[in-house]
Formats: C-alpha cells, structure tokens, sequence
C-alpha cells in the first residue's frame, strides 16, 4: 500500500466534498470527511471493481447504508475513474444532477442501490450476499469460479440503531454469509447529541452474539483500515465481519470536527481553513493533484487487467456449460425485462372448472408453475410460507449448508426480509417474492417505498386480506391496509377475485420491470367466477386482470343502468346481487386500480362508460379511493372502520358485505 499518495487522495477526497457542499449551502459534510481513509483504502486499493464495466457480474459491492453521506461515494467513484465527471460534482444536490442528494440506483454509475432512510443499505447488503451465494452455488463449477465477490457496507450510527440492522444481521449470522464486511463509522456523534445520550450498547458483543466477527480499529488508519479489511475478506468462516472504525466527524474542519455539529452543512463555509489542514490549496476549490491522477489511472488498468482475466474464465465457463450460460442469461433477463404475459400464461395451467379455492391456494398453484418454468424466481417468507402458500415445491431452501435452495425463511422479520429482497432486486440476477400476512405488510412499508422510487420488481405476496380473517380479530383484520398500499406511487396492487385471476395477477407481478406489485390475496375459499359467468374463459379473465379492471358480466340492455364495480371476494357478491337486479347491471371486476388507469382511454370507456353515473362499489375495506370510479352520483359500500372478532362470514355480513345490502344500495342510487 501506497500509504503517502494514499492519505493525499484521501484529503482530496474531502476536499472535493466540502466544496460541493460549500457550492450548494446543502449536504452533510461528517461522514464523507470522517470516513475518507476507508474511501481510500477500498475505493484507491482494494476494491475488485472496473470502473470502465461498472455492471461486471463478479465486481465487489459497495453500499453506503448511511446514504446523506452520498459526497464520500461521488467524490470516490469520480476519482477512481467511474464516468463520474467533475461536473458532475460540481452539480451536487442540482436538479437533473446525476449526483443527488441521496444515492439512487442508476443516478450515476457505481451507485448500487438507493439508500437514505437509515438501516436499509445494511439490509440490502445482505440482499447483495445472499445473491452471491446463490450465484455462486447455482453456475460455479470446479474449474471455473465466475462469483466470488464481496460485499461492503459503511454504515454509521443511525443505521445501527434503527431496529432494521439488527434484523438483518441476525439472517446474516444465520446463514453465515462471510462474504459480507460490514464497515460501521463509529463517530459517536448522532445528529442531535454524543451517542452516549442514547446508546449504551456494546455494539461488538451484540453483532458476536448473532454469528458475527468484530474488531475495534482507528477508521482514521489508513493501515489498520487496510488490515482489518484485508483480514475479513481472506477469513472464510461462516462469519460475517464487523469492523469498528473509529472516526473523527467532519475531520479537519475548525469548531466542528467531533461534535453534533459535524453532521450537517454548517461547518462547509470553512472550506478553506479545512484545505489547510488537509494540505490543500486554500484559494482553489474542486483540487485534485496530478499525483493521486496518475494513481489512480494505474489503478483503474490493473483492474481492467484482473477484469480481462475473470474475463477469461468466464468464456471459457460459458463455453464448457451452454445450459449453466442460458440460465443465469435468462435470469438476468427476467430480472431485467420481466416475463412476457402470453408467454407466463401458457406456463400455469387452466383450473379445474368450478373451483373453489382461496386465491392463497390459487396463487399458490400459478407462483408455483411460474417457478418450475423460470430458475431464477425465488421466494421468501417472514415465517408464512405454511399460510401464505408461497413455497416452491421444487425449490429446496437456502441455507448455510444448502446456498442453491431458492426459498428463504427468514423469520419473523417482515422489514429486514423487504429491505434484503431489495438488495437482492437490485443484484439484477434472480427475481424475488416476499410472503407475510397483508396486515404486516406496514412493517415493510418503508422498504416497498424504496423499491417503488428505485423501480424494483419485487413481488409481496399478502394473504388474509381482509376482516373475513374472522376470529384473530381487528389486530390480524386489514381495513386500511390495501388503501395505504394503492397510495404508494409506482407500487401496483393487485387484489384477485378468483382462481384465474390469481393467475392473472402472478402474470401482472412478473410482467413487470419498473416497480413492485402486491398480491392481495384471501384466506378463505373464493368461488370461481367462470362457473358464474358462462362464456368468460380463463384467458379472458388473465387478460383483464392484466389490464387492472374488465367487464365480468355485461348488461343484456344496449347500456348499463348501474355498474357495480368490485375487487377480490366482494365481486362474486356483486355477480350475485346483479342477477336479482335485472338486466341493465353490468359488473366490473376491478383487481388493480392502477394498472386500470394505465390503460389507453378508449378501454378504460369501455369498461365504465361516462354516460353512466349510477354507480355502485364494493370493497370489504376503506373507501377512500373508491370515489374516483364512482363519481359524485355514486355510492360505496366499505369498511371504514377496524373490524371485531367473530366468525369471518359473521364479520363480513355484518359489516355490509352481503348480497342483500349491495342490492338495497344498487337500488338506491
């Protein structure tokens, strides 16, 4: 190690930091100053990386969980030779910038995932382990090791307190990922006051006693940096590593350093008194030496060098395996370009006419074919997979002993397993579900959030969606939850009626490449709606289901009167109240309000014409959102209010949703 130009790309790493900064009254200055010898050591030695192939399957990963600290990545990825322009620095925190206030995936190359929200790059590092293993027990061969990479995660101290990080460790311990280093900037310093004020946690012992390995170090050492790092990737043990750096906030700058002020952009206007004690120059800004220039463009050849060579290996692989090559090439594509829905349809066979199962069971079936069809679908669960009926029959399970297996049990930690499917989204090499109960799902939330705004195709399989879950009651009955998730831009729900449009909503999920679905699925037995509705085949249904509403059962009068507009259980209610309200009632199964609005207008006419007002919606949940389709002369049946514990026919009946009230309110309006 070059440990003297080293330390000078490290101070010019900051300096490029705090100038960005300076330039935008905006950003946070701690961890991108506090930090810049850990920069150094991986991003100006260790890392094995091609800037010049930024996506190289077997690069090493590197997350910065403690995403406000996005200067340290920006100031790095540009001096390592990433196509990261000094205009591009200079641009931080811009509108349009490729250089945001938080990293977000696809921003600039070298940003692996978006990270901000505290604790979720930790999770979604594991994400990225996981995806490794699985790689590498899936194509590796003897002779040809084509995945072998590691993944780094910096994190501070917000990120180890959010309960998210030690939910995710314990799945790292148990499944003894000791291909995971864990870098925690340990500044003691937290935004409002000295970590002491609240965190008394020996944050070693806790990180040993879920399986990890974990030492103490000056993270202001460029050689104990180098040691510690270099000694967590050689030691293969089943153990991730946890490495302590112990930092200095806002290193270098007057007044500031080592104290909650630090943290923000306050101390950036001593710009120049920081250049002098960093030895930069301190009339000239955005300085980068023609020293640390020339190391690093050496550096970048001799990673394009090792990059050539795993090259080598991997054509060669490629030629020895063709099957093992069109797998994980058709797993990359489906991570990338989702599953054409003709194709997905032809894989899941038609249902036995007069089915009557739970669209638990249903989606179980479809999930199922999905699966066997494409190798690169994986599930997991947060302890479910025996209620959510999302288990891979044909799967086996990942474990330590077993890193092939493609179901994940991941205990009863719904925002780790979210946050940890994400990282393994954004790997880009296997597409992934996440199965729990649809009231639980709010533990999640904030991890769907991210894979919404980062455009990640994760599929939630959400069962027992409704009061009609009886007996557990209102604790275990979503009310509001389907509705809070509809909210969610760029997250499609999908709430299916029956078999086939169970069938149909897994061929949504699947579609999809820019963003995340939700499976809405019930617990209870659902009739079929093709035995109800003679002349609606199975593909007509998938295909409308597909479209996010279609015409279940038409009118026999030239127009509708009244259309009655369902999702999921409530539609065979619907079905059955209309044929007791006469022939000008047209039913609409709705499973997904947005994929409905995605639709062109003159479909979205076809299904509710505008000339007719009288209408009427159905939902055994908040009806919020319901008024967009009904209009100001329509009306809705809902349940705005949290349920009570009794019998699930008993609950639903008596909150509204029966035969009997569907047709006095279709009556009434």
């Amino acid at each position: 190690m070059n440990t003297e130009i080293l330390q000078k790309a490290a101070n010019e790493a900051r300096g490029l930091a705090i100038d960005a900064i300076f330039d935008k009254a905006s950003g946070h200055m701690g961890l991108p100053l506090g930090c810049a010898e850990i920069g150094a050591v991986l991003y100006g030695n260790l890392l094995n990386i091609n800037p010049s192939e930024p996506r190289w399957l077997n690069r090493d990963r590197f997350v910065l969980s403690g995403g406000h600290g996005s200067m340290f990545l920006y100031a790095w990825l540009h001096l390592s030779g990433y196509d990261v322009t000094m205009d591009d620095v200079k641009a931080f925190r811009s509108k349009g910038a490729r250089t945001p206030g938080h990293p977000e995936i696809n921003c600039c190359p070298g940003v692996e995932c978006t990270t901000g929200p505290l604790g979720q790059g930790i999770a979604n590092a594991v994400g990225f382990a996981i995806s490794a293993k699985h790689a590498a027990a899936r194509y590796n061969t003897p002779e040809h090791e084509i995945f072998n990479q590691t993944v780094f995660c910096l994190a501070g101290d917000g990120c180890i307190q959010e309960g998210i990080s030690r939910e995710a460790a314990a799945i790292a311990g148990t499944l003894k990922l000791d291909n995971l280093i864990l870098i925690y900037d340990a500044n003691g310093i937290t935004l409002d006051a000295p970590l002491e004020v609240t965190q008394v946690d020996d944050i070693a012992a806790c990180f040993r006693a879920q399986g990890w390995d974990a030492v103490s170090i000056d993270g202001n050492s460029l050689e104990q940096v180098e040691n510690a790092v270099r000694a967590a990737r050689l030691e293969k043990n089943g153990r991730p590593k946890l490495i302590i750096a112990n930092t200095v906030i806002a290193k270098g700058v007057p007044g500031f350093e080592g104290t909650t002020k630090g943290h923000g952009e306050g101390g950036a206007k001593l710009w120049a008194e920081a250049h002098a004690n960093w030895g930069l120059p301190t009339d000239q800004r955005y300085y980068v030496s023609e020293e640390v220039r020339a190391y690093m463009a050496g550096l970048k050849a001799e990673r394009e060098a090792a990059y050539a060579e795993w090259k080598s290996v991997y054509d060669a692989w490629r030629a020895t395996y063709p099957d093992k090559a069109a797998e994980l090439d058709g797993g990359i594509d489906l991570a990338a370009n989702g599953l054409d829905p003709v194709k997905g349809s032809k894989m899941i066979p038609a249902f036995a006419e007069g089915a009557k199962l739970a669209t638990r069971a249903s989606g179980a079936e479809a999930e199922n074919a999905l699966a066997d069809a494409c190798p690169a679908f994986l599930s997991t669960s947060a302890d479910l997979f025996s209620s959510n009926k999302n288990y891979l029959k044909n799967g086996g399970d990942f474990s330590a002993q077993n890193y092939a297996g493609r179901n994940f049990w991941f205990g009863i930690r719904e925002h780790a397993m979210a946050a940890i499917c994400n990282g393994m989204a954004y790997d880009g090499l296997f597409r992934v579900s996440a199965g729990t109960f649809c009231v639980f799902v709010d533990y999640m939330r904030a991890s769907i959030r991210v894979a919404a705004l980062s455009h990640l195709p994760v599929t939630y399989v959400l069962t027992h969606d409704s009061v009609a879950v009886g007996e557990d009651g209102p604790t275990h009955q979503p009310v509001e939850t389907v509705t809070g998730l509809r909210v969610i831009p760029n997250l499609d729900v999908v709430r299916p009626a029956d078999e086939e449009e169970a069938a149909g909503a897994w061929l949504c999920a699947m579609e999809r490449n820019d963003g995340p679905t939700a499976l809405i699925l019930t617990r209870q037995n659902v009739p079929s709606l093709t035995a109800s509705v003679p002349g609606m085949s199975a593909d007509m249904r998938r295909e409308g289901t597909l479209k996010g509403a279609y015409v279940a059962l038409k009118e026999q009068t030239e127009q509708p009167g009244r259309i009655i507009i369902a999702s999921g259980s409530e539609v065979y209610l619907a079905l059955e109240a209309a044929k007791q309200l006469g022939p000008d009632v047209r039913v609409v199964s709705m499973p997904s309000m947005w994929r409905f609005n995605r639709q062109s207008a003159e479909y979205r006419e076809s299904v509710l014409p505008a000339a007719c007002v009288r209408r009427l919606a159905v939902e055994a949940g908040k009806s919020d959102l319901w008024y967009r389709y009904v209009g100001p002369q329509g009306a809705i049946i809902s349940i705005d209010d949290f349920g009570f514990s009794a019998p699930g026919d008993v609950v639903l009946h008596d909150l509204g949703m029966n035969v009997e009230n569907i047709i006095a309110h279709a009556n009434a309006i």
